[in-house]
């Protein structure tokens, strides 16, 4: 097993999880509906621990303790997807993005529970059960709001199509993906993709939302490779503010 290829596996799937955790924190209090406050609220949490376990075993193999990987590292140096940096905007589009980087996300979570490097294959088996709610809460407003008023539909569109060029971003490949696929850690971002994509149009299909023609999106690619927007950096700022404070607090 190539010991690179792993970690840079881990890390791509934590810093996604990390930032978005952050993003979505920043709904608390300020939800459209208390019940939608709660929710992101929950997800974020969940988000969080996620990316904590995953820092975790990244510790494991020789890299620093996760509070020193979250809270230290400079924009750069993190393998996140862009669609996870871009500031919420309107509830359309957090809920869009919910919709699409959840639904990639489970389905990456399922792939992993086959892992060869046992392990992360554990904890998959574990998180994948958190991420069919987040999956459901996100299936169940997209087809409620696609299909209600036309003020919902033009507004979830427009961030749809917004959205979906970073979302092709999160299956931006590995430099180590033929190793990754071949030694059995993962089957690949390609296969992600293919799956992704079948469900994302089954659930448009039942909205009066479109897709775009796939073959005419350009992914929004280079932050699996630290070439990040100018919204990652003061984010980060923002979530070390308490660790360069007091590096003993505890998450």
């Amino acid at each position: 097993m190539n010991e690179n290829a792993l970690k840079e596996l881990l890390y791509k799937i934590a810093d996604d999880q990390l930032i978005l955790g952050h993003r979505n924190s920043e709904w608390t209090g300020m939800g459209p509906l208390l019940e939608e406050d709660i929710a992101f609220s929950s997800m974020a949490q969940d988000k969080i621990g996620q990316s904590y376990a995953i820092y975790t075993i990244l510790h494991s193999l020789g890299e620093q303790d996760p509070d020193t990987i979250a809270f230290t590292r400079n924009a750069n140096q993190f393998h996140n997807s862009i669609l996870t940096e871009l500031p919420n905007g309107e509830y359309d589009f957090s809920l869009i993005r919910h919709f699409l980087y959840d639904t990639a996300e489970i389905i990456r979570f399922e792939m992993l529970t086959h892992s060869s490097y046992t392990p992360l294959a554990e904890l998959a088996i574990k998180i994948r059960a958190e991420l069919k709610y987040h999956t459901l809460h996100a299936n169940t407003w997209i087809k409620q709001l696609g299909s209600a008023t036309e003020e919902s539909i033009e507004r979830l569109q427009k961030s749809l199509d917004y959205a979906m060029p970073y979302a092709l971003g999160i299956f931006e490949e590995s430099p180590y993906e033929a190793e990754i696929i071949k030694s059995g850690i993962f089957a690949g971002e390609k296969a992600l993709y293919e799956t992704w994509k079948q469900n994302i149009e089954a659930v448009i299909d039942q909205t009066r939302l479109h897709l775009a023609d796939w073959s005419l999106l350009k992914p929004v690619l280079g932050g699996r490779l630290g070439n990040h927007s100018d919204h990652l950096q003061p984010l980060l700022d923002e979530m070390s503010e308490v660790f360069r404070i007091d590096p003993s607090a505890e998450w």
